[in-house]
C-alpha cells in the first residue's frame, strides 16, 4: 500500500524494462554477448527489496537510507493514524469501540471514492476543484430520474455515473486539447455543475430516496454472518500472497530485481494481521458493511491498473516527466482526458454513496467541506501534489485520517469551527512533509 512506487515499476527504469536500452549496457542490444548469462550467474537482486545477509540490521540500514533520501511512502500517514487513535482512545474509550470503528468504516466510503479520482489527477500534478459539485449533480440526477420520474433504479444509477464520466471528459477536453489550465476549467465547472444541480432538483430543493432503493441498500447493507468478514480477509490475504509469488517468479525468470520468499511471507503476515483484526472488530458490532467491501475491491482493481498496466505507467510517466513521456510516444492528451474522466466517474460513484448514506439529494449535496476533505484525503494519504508519485491506497489512508479526526472530535463535542482548523492544519502538515520529501529526493538524485 505504499504511496511511493517501487523502483522496478517506474517508467523509463531499465530494471523495470520500461525504458530504452542504454548503449553499451549488458542488457542492451549493443552487447549481445553480455546478454548470455554465465553458467554460475546469480539473478539480479535489488538490495532495497531483499533481506540481506545482515538480516534485521540490514533492513534497519535500508530504512535509515530511505528516511535520508525522502522515500517515506505511507509511513507518515500510518504514524498519524496510530497517534490519532491513541489520543482519542485515551480521551474517550467510545472512540475505539467496535461500533464507532465499524461506523467509521462506512462513513469514509463516499469521501474515499471521490478521493480516488483526485489521486489520479494529482498523479499528473494537476487538481480538480469540481468533484464536489459533480458528486452532488450525479446524486440529484439519480434521485430525480428514479424517485420523481419513475425510471428503473439501475438505469438511473447508470445514467448518473455516465453523467459524471461525461463531465470529467469535458473537463479533460478543455484542459488537454484547448489548453485551459485544469485549475480554471474545474473551478468554472464547480460553479456550473452546482447551478445545474439546483436546476435539476427544481423548486423543492430536496428529493428523499426510499430506504429500499438500491442506492440506500448499497450503503446500509451489512453481512451479519461472522464468516463473511473472515472469508473476505482470508481471500484478500490469499490473493496478495499468490500475486506476490507470481510476480517474484516472473521477475526472477526475467533476471530483474525481485522480492525473496522471506520478505513475501513477512509482508503477507503483516497484511493478515491487519485484515483479520479488522474482521474481528467488524464482527464485534454488526458485521461486514457492503459499502466497505465495494470500496476495497475497487481499490484493488484500480491499484492493479496503475501498477501493472501500460496505461498506469503512462500516467506516472506524464506526471513525472511530461517531456520525457512525449519522447517515449505517450499520448499526453489521451492520458489527461482519461484521468479527468476517471475523476468525474469516481465523483459520481462517491456522490451516489453519500446520497445513500443520508437517503436524500438536496441543494447542499456536494457542498460544505466535501471538496476540502477529498483533496485532503488524497494528499494526507501520501499522493504528491507535484505529480508522479502516489497510490490509490492513499485515498483509503487519507480518508481514514480525516474520518478519524472528525469522529473523535464529534464524540468529544468539538465545534465545527475547530474541526475545520484542525483538519486544515493536518493538510498543511501533509503538504509540508511532501515538499520536504521531494527536496530530500532531489538532493539524493532520486526525483
Amino acid at each position: 500500500m505504499s504511496g511511493a512506487r517501487d523502483r522496478d515499476d517506474r517508467p523509463g527504469d531499465p530494471a523495470g524494462r520500461g525504458g530504452p536500452a542504454v548503449p553499451g549496457d549488458p542488457a542492451g542490444p549493443g552487447d549481445a554477448a553480455a546478454r548470455q548469462p554465465a553458467p554460475d550467474a546469480i539473478p539480479a537482486v535489488d538490495s532495497r527489496l531483499i533481506v540481506r545477509e545482515e538480516g534485521f540490521r540490514g533492513y534497519a540500514g535500508e530504512f535509515r537510507r530511505k528516511l535520508r533520501s525522502g522515500e517515506l511512502g505511507s509511513l507518515p500517514v500510518v504514524v498519524a493514524i496510530a497517534v490519532i487513535w491513541t489520543v482519542f482512545g485515551s480521551l474517550d474509550s467510545a472512540f475505539l469501540s467496535a461500533q464507532n470503528l465499524s461506523d467509521l468504516s462506512q462513513q469514509i466510503v463516499g469521501t474515499g471514492m471521490i478521493a480516488v479520482g483526485i489521486v489520479f489527477v494529482l498523479l499528473l500534478g494537476e487538481i480538480d476543484l469540481s468533484v464536489g459539485s459533480v458528486s452532488g449533480l450525479c446524486a440529484a440526477l439519480f434521485a430525480v430520474l428514479n424517485v420523481i420520474n419513475g425510471m428503473n433504479e439501475w438505469l438511473a444509477l447508470l445514467v448518473a455515473v455516465a453523467g459524471g464520466a461525461a463531465v470529467g471528459l469535458l473537463h479533460g477536453f478543455f484542459f488537454a486539447k484547448v489548453g485551459v489550465p485544469a485549475f480554471v476549467v474545474t473551478l468554472a465547472g464547480n460553479l456550473a455543475w452546482n447551478g445545474l444541480m439546483l436546476q435539476v432538483l427544481g423548486t423543492s430543493g430536496t428529493v428523499n430516496i426510499p430506504g429500499d432503493s438500491i442506492v440506500a441498500e448499497l450503503y446500509s447493507t451489512i453481512f451479519e454472518s461472522p464468516a463473511a468478514a473472515y472469508v473476505t480477509a482470508a481471500v484478500g490475504v490469499g490473493l496478495f500472497l499468490l500475486a506476490s509469488l507470481l510476480d517474484a517468479r516472473r521477475r526472477r525468470a526475467a533476471r530483474v530485481p525481485y522480492r525473496p520468499l522471506a520478505e513475501i511471507v513477512l509482508r503477507t503476515a503483516v497484511l493478515a494481521a491487519i485484515a483479520f483484526a479488522a474482521a474481528y472488530i467488524l464482527n464485534r458490532y454488526q458485521g461486514l458493511p457492503l459499502a466497505l467491501l465495494i470500496f476495497l475491491v475497487l481499490l484493488v482493481v484500480l491499484d492493479l491498473v496503475l501498477r501493472r498496466t501500460r496505461y498506469g505507467r503512462m500516467i506516472f510517466a506524464v506526471g513525472g516527466n511530461i517531456e520525457g513521456a512525449r519522447r517515449a510516444s505517450v499520448s499526453v492528451p489521451f492520458v489527461r482526458m482519461s484521468v479527468f474522466t476517471i475523476a468525474g466517474t469516481m465523483a459520481a460513484v462517491g456522490g451516489v454513496f453519500l446520497a445513500g448514506q443520508i437517503q436524500s439529494a438536496s441543494q447542499t449535496s456536494g457542498g460544505g467541506n466535501l471538496l476540502m476533505n477529498v483533496i485532503a484525503a488524497a494528499v494526507i494519504g501520501g499522493t504528491s501534489l507535484f505529480g508522479g508519485r502516489g497510490s490509490v491506497w492513499s485515498a483509503l489512508l487519507g480518508a481514514l485520517v480525516i474520518g478519524s479526526i472528525q469522529s473523535g472530535m464529534n464524540i468529544m463535542g468539538v465545534s465545527n469551527a475547530v474541526q475545520f482548523m484542525i483538519t486544515g492544519s493536518v493538510l498543511l502538515a501533509a503538504v509540508v512533509v511532501d515538499s520536504l520529501s521531494r527536496r530530500s529526493q532531489k538532493a539524493a538524485g532520486r526525483a
